[in-house]
Parts: structure tokens; sequence; C-alpha cells
């Protein structure tokens, strides 16, 4: 596979856009200890009361793949990528052209060695950089992925715009972000002390919008609403899940600095507590009609 690289410049305060995310570029064995096997960091899809973690995030790739429409051979643009949990599978499970897309350096080299452990280097290419500031291929690809990730992008319009400008016609983009339940909610507890503590401390920058302006930037962009599912409850269940892993493995996780266990379960805790009351967590489909 290969990894190709964009310079993006270094710039803060409210709307800005760093070289890279703070919370994405601690050693990858931080996250090893409280992700599942495949380290997709996002809502699972728990089907039953059974379900592990794993089982959890396998269920939510193949709910992906089937919001998309995806059979097989399709070209998979992912935004956000992460470690690479859904361009490994997209590619291993169906045979996807795979481009994943991350501003943090370290996730690039893991996705690189998963991707030849697993025999889909030919399949697998990543990007370092902002997909606001890539030049990518009109209509080059056939679906779009941003699981998590539209809410350290400042811009909504242009995100929508470049992604509709990189899928072909009757394309579909899917984004699943955690949101504030409406505008008057987002008035009453953006800046609270927990709210600033993950976005600024965690994470570096971050801003949860309502539902409602995902839809309209998505409308304005020129998509098609197809689908909206609710998978409040799933993020949920993931995140106990991610709390418990952190507990067991706090030994491990201090190793890379003291403190770093407690710190990554305040975060959990804060994102666990709104839940229905401040915070939902929603899966939005959109089409490429035209």
């Amino acid at each position: 596979m290969s990894v190709d690289s964009v310079t993006a410049d270094s710039v803060s305060g409210p709307g800005a856009i760093a070289d890279t995310n703070q919370h994405y570029d601690l050693d990858p064995d931080i996250f090893g200890q409280f992700l599942d096997p495949l380290r997709k960091y996002s809502a699972g899809r728990y089907l039953s009361e059974h379900d592990t973690l794993e089982q959890a995030q396998r269920n939510k790739l193949r709910f992906v793949a089937d919001r998309l429409g995806l059979r097989g051979g399709e070209r998979l643009l992912d935004i956000g990528c992460g470690w690479g949990s859904l361009i490994l599978y997209m590619a291993a499970e169906l045979r996807c052209e795979t481009l994943g897309v991350s501003p943090a350096p370290r996730q690039h080299g893991y996705i690189a060695e998963q991707a030849a452990a697993r025999g889909v280097a030919d399949l697998v290419r990543t990007r370092v950089g902002h997909f606001e500031r890539l030049d990518l291929p009109a209509r080059g690809f056939d679906a779009v992925t941003m699981l998590g990730s539209i809410v350290h992008m400042p811009d909504l319009d242009e995100v929508f715009r470049r992604a509709r400008a990189v899928l072909r016609r009757d394309g579909r983009l899917y984004v699943s972000e955690s949101c504030f339940r409406n505008a008057a909610i987002r008035a009453r507890f953006d800046d609270r002390a927990g709210t600033d503590f993950v976005r600024d401390d965690i994470f570096g920058w971050g801003d949860l919008r309502p539902l409602s302006d995902l839809v309209t930037a998505a409308e304005n962009a020129g998509f098609s609403m197809i689908s909206v599912d609710d998978l409040t409850e799933d993020y949920h269940r993931t995140i106990e899940d991610w709390i418990a892993n952190v507990e067991a493995n706090a030994a491990t996780i201090d190793a890379h600095g003291a403190g770093t266990a407690q710190r990554l379960r305040r975060y959990l805790e804060i994102a666990n507590a709104g839940w229905g009351y401040t915070t939902k967590h929603y899966a939005l489909v959109c089409r490429n009609g035209r």
C-alpha cells in the first residue's frame, strides 16, 4: 500500500485546522488497550445483549456497507480513517479500492502494517492531511464515509461540497456523528466545564452540532437524504465497553504517562453522561443524485 502526505499549516483558535489532533497522535498502543482488535474508534452496533465489543464493531461495519449499497469492488474514500478499521474491512471483505485520509501521521504506519498482514496492500491507500486541503479526483469515488470525524472539521459547507464533488453520480455519503439534541441544548451546554475538557484538553478542537446543521449543510451542497438512524444506545454501550477496558488495562496505559488512564476514563464518562439528554448519535446517509 502507499502512504502519501500533504502539508497543512499549524493554526489555532476557533474554527482553525491544526496539523493533526493531539488525541489521535497518542501512542498507538494506548488505543490497542481499550478499543476492539480492529481498533475501530466509533459506535458499534449491538444486535443482541450478548454481543462483545468486537462483534458490535463488525456489525457496524456491515451496517455501513449496507447503507452505502456496497456489493464489491467499489472505490471508497474514508475521511478521518483513524486506525483503518473501515478501509481494511471493506478491502478484505468486499475487495473495495480504498483511500483513507487522516492528519495523524502515526495512524498511517499502523494501517500500512495491517494492510500488508491481511493481504490487502494493493487495495488500501492512505494520505496524510486534511480532506479540505487534499487534491482528489472529481467523481472519483463510489462512496464516501465520515465516522466521527466531521466534529473536527470547522467548515461544514465546504466539507459537504467537497464530498459531493468527489462522488460519482448516485454515489452515497455516510456520516455518523455525535450531535447536540438541538440548538437550544447546544447554547446551554457548549461552554460547560465537561464540554471544554473533552474539546480542548482531550482533542484540541471540536464542534458538536445539532443534526439539523448537518442536514442543512448536506442539502445546501446538493445531496438528497436517504436515511437517518439513531445509534445513541449503541454508542452508550460501546463507551461502557471502552471504559471497562480502560479499567482492566490502566497500568499498561499509565506506562505511557502517569494519569493517562484517569484522563481517558474521565473523557469517556463525560461523553457517556449526556446521551439522550444533551446529545444523540446519528448515522446520516446522503445520495449525490446529479
